[in-house]
């Protein structure tokens, strides 16, 4: 959801950024969060404190080896998607 509309950062930008370890004034310095109108402010602080009330911290971890991905067979044809010609698959 966006949380600061005259930045356009959402509630996942600024969890994101929160979870790396960084305060409500490190994230609206980066994002310029509340820094314009202002009316953002109490929810972009409210997502940063649900954040830092976990105690956890962002890291990257790549333990899963490389695997194919089985990928969705091609929908050819839906009742929902009206279109002049049907769809052929590849």
């Amino acid at each position: 959801m966006i949380v600061c509309v005259c930045h356009r950062v959402s509630d996942r930008e600024i969890a994101r950024h929160a979870h790396a370890g960084m305060s409500f004034d490190e994230i609206q310095f980066e994002l310029g969060v509340a820094t314009q109108c202002g009316r953002c402010e109490t929810c972009a602080r409210d997502v940063v404190d649900k954040c830092c009330s976990k105690g956890t911290t962002a890291a990257i971890h790549n333990e899963v080896a490389a695997q194919p991905v089985q990928l969705a067979t091609p929908i050819l044809e839906s009742k929902a998607w009206h279109s002049s010609q049907p769809l052929q698959a590849a």
